[in-house]
């Protein structure tokens, strides 16, 4: 990773560190600045291996709940479990050349099950084994940031093009959020149908040029960015009841607010 892309990492996390209500931290999160910055600093084609990328993001959200919130490891060594997820998807798929649309439509899919499996299932958060500290101070962020790029530097080829999806900001963004993570991997999973609207946009435009590329990467971004937040707040001021598409997701404006 660059020195850009280090300093965009941390702008991220610090954003995370700012913000309150987990959505909006959620939200703030799955926004591809460490995509585009591992875009630019690679020579790396977007196509179907990102998509799973995505997933793999998910995978280590889920991982570092699982073994921090249900196993009551500390959030360090959580992180670390979830990174090897995530290094196993790229292992599994280093070998195979995965078709950008067909991995869409099953990406998609996937996406659709696992907002329904959440919105029957809502795990709450339970307390954490042992206390922490709030955060960790800056020198100890900076560290983690750099051990992350230099990991992805001595993996590179293990995982090739999922290094754009590579949770940079995830490992950190786990430490800050993790009295909330079972929330905040939900809000994420929502949120990771944008992040293939990214990656939608950039294949899209990669052919033209980077800039076209990343431009409509963003638009594309930012257009389901606000079909998942937009649709709540009408549905909350018309007063109707009838449920939504991203029911849910008013389901949590409102324990935000109630927070």
């Amino acid at each position: 990773m660059t020195a850009q892309g280090v300093l965009l990492v941390t702008a991220v996390v610090w954003a995370v560190s700012l913000i309150r209500p987990v959505r909006w931290r959620a939200l703030v999160a799955s926004m591809p600045l460490p995509m585009s910055a591992a875009l630019l600093a690679t020579d790396h084609h977007v196509d179907g291996g990102q998509l799973v990328g995505v997933v793999g993001l998910n995978l280590f959200f889920g991982t570092v709940v699982l073994t921090h919130h249900r196993l009551g490891w500390p959030i360090l060594l959580a992180d670390v479990a979830g990174i090897a997820g995530y290094l196993v998807v790229a292992a599994a798929l280093r070998t195979v050349a995965l078709p950008f649309r067909p991995t869409l439509a099953g990406v998609v899919l996937l996406w659709l099950v696992a907002v329904l499996v959440l919105r029957r299932h809502r795990v709450a958060a339970e307390p954490v084994v042992g206390g922490e500290a709030a955060r960790l101070p800056a020198p100890a962020r900076l560290l983690l940031i750099l051990a992350a790029a230099t990991l992805t530097g001595l993996l590179g080829q293990v995982l090739r093009g999922l290094v754009v999806t590579f949770p940079y900001a995830g490992v950190l963004v786990a430490v800050e959020v993790r009295r909330d993570l079972p929330e905040f991997c939900r809000h994420f999973v929502r949120n990771s149908l944008a992040l293939v609207g990214f990656l939608t946009g950039v294949y899209l435009g990669q052919e033209i040029s980077g800039g076209v590329a990343l431009a409509l990467g963003w638009a594309g971004f930012g257009l389901i960015v606000a079909a998942l937040h937009i649709p709540p707040y009408l549905h909350g001021k018309s007063g109707s009841t009838a449920p939504t598409a991203t029911g849910s997701e008013a389901d949590s404006v409102t324990d935000d607010e109630m927070r």
